[in-house]
């Protein structure tokens, strides 16, 4: 828990920032029309690729025993990975509705 906290202190400028972009996302995507978001999982599958780009390189960069960041770095590519999947998964599927049937 103290190491936890420890963190928290040293990095606290980080962590409003990541606070505050998590309200504002789901302020953005709470707004969107649902027809809408289709089209905004592209744009959301873009994001992800960088983020697990970020993500592969903040892995890289970790010492060995810095274990926080090589966790959270495989979280993120994990998730950020299955995201972009899924997000292809969702388009196709969306663009398979659109194709004239023979």
């Amino acid at each position: 828990m103290t190491a936890i906290l420890d963190f928290l202190q040293l990095h606290i400028e980080m962590v409003y920032i990541v606070i505050l972009s998590i309200f504002l996302g789901i302020e953005v995507i709470s707004r969107v029309p649902s027809v809408l978001h289709t089209p905004l999982m592209s744009g959301a599958n873009a994001i992800h690729g960088v983020v697990i780009i970020g993500a592969i390189i903040v892995m890289g960069k970790a010492e060995a025993d810095n274990w926080l960041a090589l966790v959270l770095g495989f979280l993120a590519v994990i998730l950020g990975t299955l995201n972009v999947v899924g997000g292809f998964v969702v388009t196709d599927r969306m663009l398979e509705m659109f194709k004239k049937k023979k």
